[in-house]
């Protein structure tokens, strides 16, 4: 093991299909439905998008980030279980927080190795749920003591290792790397304006599966399913893209004074669930999304973690032999638009080729599920560009970075 990081390569690895749900705002239409549901409707779509049948999965693997429901130490046993996948058939659950996703299909990729035919990923997340909790009074309240809840969504972007938050990392950055606010303002007017461009054309529609209410069925065991508000029929779109302008996000506040970051150039706090399923590509029975090459995984920095791209993506190309020119997209998590443009400048990466079709900013980010939509999204800008090798990348709170290297199959000279 290098200790820059932890580098893995693949040689017959191949994503054979992946959707997601549309990412909903949060408190939005999805916000009452389990994060294990949403894993188990893109568990159940995914299979039938790729014409594939549950008996044929040897491995699960699941994650989410926040304890989203009582039974949220079930999530990915429920998921397998619920997507029909057989009962013999064990599950794991996978968390590297904002890059669980592309975990997930590194976790895949390993068991492929070792002669697993089918693994099925699923990433869910309801930022909604996150609870308001107490860790210190399991054995009861003190009289006139301060009773000590807190919500557990915000507490969780603050590391107290170096004292600070996650958007303080970005304002960092954007110190680090002389970042104006308008510099930064401007990249996120791009995520909002292409994000946008991709839902009106319908793109995006072409990678989200409608959810509805549904009942899922377990022979033998108790129905679980998916209910959504009086009045809501269905969710078949993103609900956070929405259009501004450079003036309106200028005039909004600093999280940090004498920062750069605000809530419109800072990624969307939404709910959704993502799904692949993953295989020897020697195995594939119809042409597959994406084959899976490489992934790398470096630590830096807690109170700089958003930087943490840039050496994972380096020890990528460094260990697959490949140079950054070679690379014809690349999807960067927006974290925070500070923290993607300290990337681009670290790795002098030219806006053309990064983030094209929009991105967490303008899309938003449910942790968990981010990894496998960003492949998703690059698999297919891939095909629709006749472009060879594609990398997506995510910066993760603590301090780490992590990146996938993807092949398009269609490619042609």
């Amino acid at each position: 093991m290098n200790r820059a990081g932890q580098y893995s390569a693949f040689s017959d690895v191949a994503i054979f299909a992946a959707l997601r749900t549309p990412w909903a705002d949060l408190g939005g239409a999805l916000a009452q439905v389990s994060p294990i549901d949403l894993g188990i409707k893109v568990g159940r779509g995914v299979l039938a998008q790729a014409g594939l049948q549950a008996a044929d999965v040897d491995s699960v693997l699941a994650g989410s980030m926040a304890q989203a429901s009582f039974d949220a130490y079930l999530l990915p046993r429920h998921i397998g279980l619920y997507s029909g996948v057989p009962q013999q058939v064990p599950a794991l659950a996978v968390q590297r927080i904002c890059a669980t996703g592309f975990e997930l299909l590194r976790q895949a990729a390993i068991q492929v190795g070792e002669g697993a035919q089918l693994a099925l990923c699923v990433a869910a997340e309801s930022m909604s749920r996150n609870p308001i909790a107490a860790y210190t009074h399991r054995d009861g309240f003190r009289l006139g003591g301060e009773v000590g809840f807190k919500d557990f969504l915000w507490e969780a972007l603050h590391d107290p290792a170096p004292g600070i938050d996650m958007i303080a990392t970005a304002d960092r950055l954007a110190v680090r790397y002389e970042l104006a606010r308008e510099a930064v303002d401007s990249y996120a007017l791009q995520s909002h304006q292409l994000t946008l461009q991709a839902q009106a054309s319908g793109w995006l529609a072409e990678e989200i599966l409608p959810v509805s209410n549904e009942c899922f069925e377990l022979a033998g065991y108790q129905p679980r399913g998916i209910r959504l508000p009086r009045g809501v029929e269905s969710v078949s779109q993103d609900s956070h893209p929405r259009s501004t302008e450079l003036a309106a996000l200028a005039r909004l506040r600093a999280v940090h004074e004498g920062g750069v970051q605000t809530a419109g150039n800072s990624c969307a706090v939404v709910d959704g669930a993502a799904a692949a399923l993953v295989g020897p590509a020697s195995a594939a029975r119809r042409p597959a999304l994406a084959w899976l090459r490489a992934s790398a995984v470096v630590g830096v920095a807690p109170e700089y973690m958003g930087i943490g791209p840039a050496p994972a993506i380096r020890l990528l190309l460094q260990r697959s032999g490949l140079q950054l020119h070679d690379i014809g997209l690349l999807e960067i998590n927006e974290a925070q638009a500070a923290q993607v443009l300290a990337v681009a400048r670290e790795l002098e990466l030219d806006g053309e080729r990064l983030n094209c079709r929009g991105g967490a900013i303008g899309l938003g980010h449910p942790l968990a599920a981010s990894g496998l939509r960003l492949v998703l999204s690059l698999a297919r800008q891939l095909r629709d560009n006749n472009l060879r090798y594609g990398i997506a990348a995510a910066c993760v709170g603590g301090g780490q970075g992590m990146a996938v290297l993807i092949e398009n199959p269609d490619w042609q000279h």
